[in-house]
């Protein structure tokens, strides 16, 4: 009799051990789980520093910074073109000839000299205008005896303008590629806006996932534990005679799995935390692959209510995907209008106008044809600075005003290319309409997740609560001698997975709003639609560089 009563205490005193256990190994949702030991150094980090970290040293927005500034660099060279042109040339030349002539005067030689000096500017001007104005002086001399000047200074000015008056009066080549140019620009800082939003909603999930795989690490080592207390139990039970040593088996073998669940569970948060590396660290600092990562926020669990219809509007206003497309077709709106421009006749307004002077000495002519060297008298002199003050008093204008006239016959290459930018362009307004309504199809499946993962975690609490008591019932029926071992490692197990279940879904929950923060601005799904979209009003575009 006394040694029933002992038994019964030894059983009664196990099972109270292990329901204490039970509920003292119970993860509380809001406690930070112990972080798993690190080889390195560790930095503790909470979910705000770092999407800080990965705003500064993310290789992906890194490269998406300078897609601005080389936009910047295409709308200089566009502008460019109306930098006005100088040129300048200075000619020396010499020419030795025979005569050819019997009224060369008997010389065995004409040496012909110049010496030119050319000044010029030309420029094309926002408007379509374009002008170029030019100063040429020379100065020669000549051994030919019938020369009226030896030397002879020349000297000329001369200014010209063209405005096109209907085709590239409004718009022209260089305006079309700066007004495309300037889209583009935009477009940069759209996508740059974009590879921000779509970092930190990777970097917040990698920072939840991280948090994931440590609270189950730390589920894993209780399980593990209970399963190894259990054994202790059972072997003691062993010792004293209440249990078959065979049965013991059962018992290592739930300890050999739970063992090997927690070193899944550690690989799963080297694997994590790599990723989260990848995201928020430069690879150039010595340290990357050493450093450890602990997250400093636990995974929340706060039930935020969802306006749907506001979502909605919100994303269709400040989605960077409809905006690249909205900008593309912008900038086939800007071809369209070239292509339209360049079917209007070539009319020119055309004014040119051009004085001169020629000074030098003046030789006596001659009033008989030489028959050897002869000595001409000077008539007169004229400086170069006579000459510059007769071109600069106008003495000698000459103008032309006149409008040229050009108009194709037949089918014209610009006709078929804007019957083709037409055709692409209707093509783009319905790609955008079909991606409108696919961003709306987003919103509210993400907006539905949010929903459906708050209704999942407080199943997910009921379920673990309900796996804790559960374990407690089978593990008093074990010592009370009414029920075998493999129902409490059933109930270990199962409670092992609620728990596990519990944490995920947290997780989960966490990472569906920052999808529904950032499917109101990136697109999550729709990358084809997009592509294109903005493929098809590019390709329009493409035409007038071909």
């Amino acid at each position: 009799m006394s040694l029933r009563l002992s038994v019964t205490a030894i059983g009664m005193a196990a099972a109270v051990s292990l329901s204490s256990t039970a509920f003292a190994q119970t993860l509380p949702a809001s406690a930070p789980p112990a972080p798993p030991p690190a080889a390195g150094a560790v930095r503790r980090l909470s979910v705000d520093e770092a999407v800080k970290l990965a705003l500064e040293q993310n290789l992906g927005i890194q490269i998406e910074r300078l897609n601005p500034q080389i936009q910047d660099v295409a709308v200089a060279q566009a502008r460019s073109f109306w930098v006005p042109t100088f040129t300048s040339s200075v000619f020396n030349n010499s020419t030795n000839s025979p005569p050819t002539s019997a009224l060369s005067g008997g010389q065995s030689k004409i040496t012909d000299s110049r010496l030119s000096t050319e000044l010029g500017l030309s420029q094309v001007l926002p408007t379509g205008a374009s002008y170029s104005f030019g100063w040429n002086s020379a100065r020669a001399t000549s051994t030919n005896s019938f020369s009226n000047f030896d030397p002879i200074l020349q000297s000329n000015v001369s200014f010209n303008v063209t405005q096109p008056l209907l085709r590239d009066f409004k718009i022209d080549n260089i305006r079309q590629q700066l007004e495309i140019s300037k889209k583009s620009r935009e477009s940069a800082d759209v996508q740059l806006h974009s590879a921000v939003v779509q970092t930190t909603r990777n970097v917040k999930n990698a920072y939840w996932d991280l948090a994931f795989q440590i609270n189950n690490l730390a589920a894993q080592r209780q399980s593990l534990q209970l399963a190894q207390r259990l054994l202790k139990d059972n072997e003691r039970r062993v010792q004293i005679g209440t249990m078959a040593p065979i049965d013991i088996v059962e018992a290592q073998s739930e300890v050999a799995r739970n063992d090997e669940s927690v070193i899944v569970a550690e690989a799963a948060i080297k694997t994590a935390e790599d990723r989260l590396r990848a995201l928020i660290y430069d690879p150039s600092m010595p340290d990357f692959w050493t450093v450890g990562i602990e997250p400093a926020d636990t995974a929340p669990f706060r039930v935020q209510a969802v306006d749907v219809d506001a979502a909605v509007r919100n994303a269709l206003d400040k989605r960077t995907d409809l905006q690249l497309a909205k900008n593309s077709l912008s900038q086939s709106d800007v071809s369209i209008r070239y292509f339209r421009n360049q079917l209007l006749p070539d009319v020119n307004a055309t004014a040119n106008y051009s004085t001169a002077a020629v000074g030098g000495v003046a030789l006596e002519p001659l009033t008989s044809i030489p028959l050897g060297p002869v000595e001409r008298a000077i008539l007169s002199q004229r400086s170069f600075g006579s000459v510059l003050g007769d071109v600069l008093s106008n003495q000698f204008p000459t103008w032309t005003v006149g409008i040229q006239v050009g108009y194709p016959l037949g089918t014209s290459t610009q006709q078929t290319n804007l019957a083709r930018a037409k055709l692409q362009y209707a093509q783009a307004q319905t790609q955008i309409r079909n991606l409108e309504l696919q961003i709306v199809t987003q919103v509210r499946e993400a907006a539905r997740t949010v929903q459906t993962n708050q209704k999942r975690v407080e199943s997910a609490g009921a379920a673990r609560e309900l796996a804790e008591r559960r374990l407690e019932a089978e593990e008093k029926k074990f010592a009370a001698g009414i029920q075998t071992t493999f129902f409490v490692f059933q109930a270990q197990r199962d409670l092992a997975q609620a728990r596990t279940n519990e944490v995920r879904v947290i997780s989960d929950y966490n990472k569906s709003q920052v999808d529904l923060e950032a499917v109101q601005e990136v697109g999550g799904g729709t990358g084809s639609v997009t592509t294109a979209a903005a493929g098809a009003i590019q390709t329009g575009n493409a035409i007038v560089r071909q």
